[in-house]
């Protein structure tokens, strides 16, 4: 597809107000931008190094200050939350349990072991939980209560074990951010990310009984995600403004377990990799949406892609993965 001419023009006049040393440094990623123009299910690329625009290029969808649907990159959202919230001391460490938290949350049909589900278990997809994600999805989201249907799901794998993909694992963790903050997870969200790195939130899903779903449908513009991503690269301080503690990221940059499809290792609500010696952490959401940071670059990187269609890792998502490691990271070493 074509640049409509307004873009064109707009992509002229973004060119022509780069300072030169700029413009050479842009050339590194020619390769990037080779691929990305490729790739017919792309929308957006967005690559920042050490905060300066590489790439701002939209290619189809939602114009890069719209916001557009991040699907799962909402998971990483929330466990972003999840450490202001300790920072905060409104939780007090990642051990804390269902039972501690939010105990009204736990239906009658629960197994008994769901109660001492940890915080941790939930932000890495280790609740044990029967997923509600992949064919299960559109039951669970049928439900007249997400939360509850979630909790009184069997136990299939000991809690804090094996991963298991299911958004309800973090819809839960947001229920319980709201109720151990007494705030919707869309206020969190505005308020402790919105408001500091200045970017937009809009409001989105929510469950019969008020939760913001979690993990899911959340939307950002492609600059508010590339600025979120930036932030975590600064070691969680944006402007001067300590937005999460670099003791959290870091922790988040751990795998506590790994992903049984792509092989990517998974912390806090980042999926982990390496390229060319870099490490990389990685926010992933259904149909090629992603926020990936590689600190030791200054990189930071934000993808927006057909929301409607499957990016598996064997396909799309594997040709996204090949445009990270392959034509910005290896290009830079």
């Amino acid at each position: 597809m074509t640049l409509s001419r307004r873009a064109l023009l707009a992509t002229a006049t973004a060119s022509a107000l780069l300072p030169r040393h700029l413009a050479a440094q842009t050339a590194q990623f020619d390769a990037a931008l080779d691929r990305a123009r490729g790739l017919e299910q792309l929308h957006s690329l967005i690559v920042l190094q050490n905060g300066e625009v590489q790439i701002a290029e939209r290619l189809r969808g939602p114009a890069l200050d719209r916001p557009a649907n991040i699907k799962s990159v909402s998971k990483t959202i929330v466990a972003t939350l999840t450490g202001i919230a300790i920072d905060k001391g409104v939780i007090a460490d990642v051990t804390a349990t269902i039972a501690n938290l939010a105990p009204d949350l736990l239906p009658r049909s629960a197994d008994p072991r769901a109660a001492d589900i940890t915080v941790e278990d939930l932000m890495t997809l280790r609740a044990g939980l029967e997923r509600t994600s992949g064919p299960n999805y559109g039951q669970w989201v049928s439900s007249p209560n997400w939360v509850a249907d979630a909790l009184g799901r069997p136990i299939i794998a000991e809690p804090g074990t094996t991963m298991l993909y299911s958004t309800g694992s973090t819809h839960i963790l947001g229920a319980v951010l709201a109720r151990a903050t007494g705030k919707t997870l869309l206020t969190l969200a505005r308020e402790w990310l919105g408001a500091p790195l200045r970017i937009d939130i809009p409001t989105w899903t929510r469950d019969r009984q008020g939760f913001y779903l979690g993990g899911n449908e959340m939307a950002l513009s492609p600059r508010a995600m590339a600025r979120f991503g930036d932030m975590i690269r600064q070691g969680g301080t944006w402007n001067g403004t300590r937005v999460v503690s670099q003791s959290w990221i870091d922790r988040s940059f751990v795998p506590v377990t790994r992903s049984p499809w792509s092989g990517l290792g998974y912390g806090y609500g980042w999926f982990i990799g390496k390229a060319s010696g870099h490490a990389y952490a990685l926010a992933r959401g259904y149909g090629g949406q992603i926020i990936a940071v590689v600190p030791d670059l200054a990189l930071s990187i934000a993808i927006t892609s057909d929301p409607t269609r499957p990016a598996r890792s064997g396909g799309y998502f594997g040709d996204l993965q090949r445009l990270i490691e392959q034509d910005i990271i290896s290009e830079l070493v």
